[in-house]
Order: C-alpha cells, then structure tokens, then sequence
C-alpha cells in the first residue's frame, strides 16, 4: 500500500511521532486508522508494507502485521498495525492523492542497505538530494 504521511515534515519527524502514539496508547505497534478495510487485505499480510509519501516523495516503509476494526466518533473504521520498526527506502517522486493506493511490489522502491543511515546529513542537503532523486 501507498499513503501520504500527512502533517509529517522528515522521516525523523514520523519516527517522533510513532514513539509518542505508541508510549499514549501503550502499544508495541505503531497503527493508522482509514476509512475502509483493503479488499486485499489477505494478500497484504502476506508480507506487506505500508509506502509513506513525505513531502512528495516515498521515503519510508512499514511491515503491515494486522488490519483491525475500530469504533470512532465517527462510526466503524479501519485500523491499520504496522511493525515498529521503519524502513528506509530509495527516493520515488510521488503526486499528491486521496486515501491509500495498492502499491505493487515492482514498482516499489528499494530499502536501503542495512547499516546505511540518512538522518545525519542536513535536511536541506536531504531536500537537495531527493529532488535530485538520489535519496
């Protein structure tokens, strides 16, 4: 799946924000809560990962571990459990749109190698390089 991470300035900016939902709701996943269950939830599960648009450019995934039915003010929702753990990925230039799409494992960009960190260089030096496309 692919959703943009609305309200979220830097991939260390959604790893702030994971570890506060997690510590305020005492869970040991981080979650999302949508609309709609995916039709192709099944499929999901079997080794699926959330693709976060940050700033128009996907950046960052996550394992999706469960989809659960939720009670809101607004009526019966979607909740989305996702691992906790983050997963850097190569940079893809994304265009703004509604909801979450179905993001086929083809066209989805590839994880950094392990042990290769971007968060220490300067945002703006990041900016530069994702409109580049090199991060």
């Amino acid at each position: 799946m692919i959703k943009l991470c609305v309200g979220i300035d830097s991939v260390e900016h959604l790893i702030q924000v994971r570890k506060m939902n997690r510590a305020k709701h005492a869970k040991d996943y981080n979650f999302h809560i949508t609309r709609f269950r995916p039709k192709r939830a099944q499929e999901i599960l079997e080794g699926g990962s959330i693709y976060w648009v940050i700033k128009g450019f996907v950046t960052v995934r996550q394992r999706i571990i469960g989809f659960e039915d939720v009670d809101t003010d607004h009526g019966k929702k979607c909740m989305i459990k996702m691992d906790t753990e983050l997963h850097l990925t190569q940079s893809q230039p994304r265009r703004p749109f509604q909801g979450w799409r179905y993001f086929e494992e083809s066209v989805a960009p590839k994880d950094f190698p392990k042990g290769q960190n971007i968060t220490d260089i300067p945002p703006e030096m990041k900016n530069d390089l994702r409109n580049l496309g090199l991060i």
